[in-house]
């Protein structure tokens, strides 16, 4: 499954997924965003079982704000439509996966 574009008009859909919800806040001009994001869109395309999107926080700042998004990159998974598990930073592929089955 490909990464979706998250925003305000499609958050609520992918929010009350029936599969578990990957997000990557994240901004054009952030250099750790840049590093994870191939890391994002592999875990997409590996993993049909997980929803992934990403969210510019310069354009959506109404959903950073509604995570508490201070600083970015920062990685949201939500089950059943409620954040279970967050990390901010970059991180290596195996940890935003464990962040997943956590």
């Amino acid at each position: 499954m490909s990464v979706l574009n998250v925003n305000k008009n499609n958050f609520n859909e992918i929010k009350n997924s029936d599969k578990p919800v990957l997000l990557d806040f994240y901004a054009d001009w952030c250099g750790p965003c840049r590093m994870v994001s191939p890391l994002v869109d592999e875990i997409a395309n590996e993993n049909p079982q997980y929803v992934v999107g990403k969210v510019n926080v310069d354009n959506e700042p109404e959903l950073a704000e509604a995570f508490g998004v201070s600083s970015i990159p920062m990685l949201a998974v939500l089950k059943n439509g409620q954040l279970v598990n967050k990390a901010v930073g970059a991180r290596p592929k195996d940890q935003i996966l464990k962040l997943l089955e956590g």
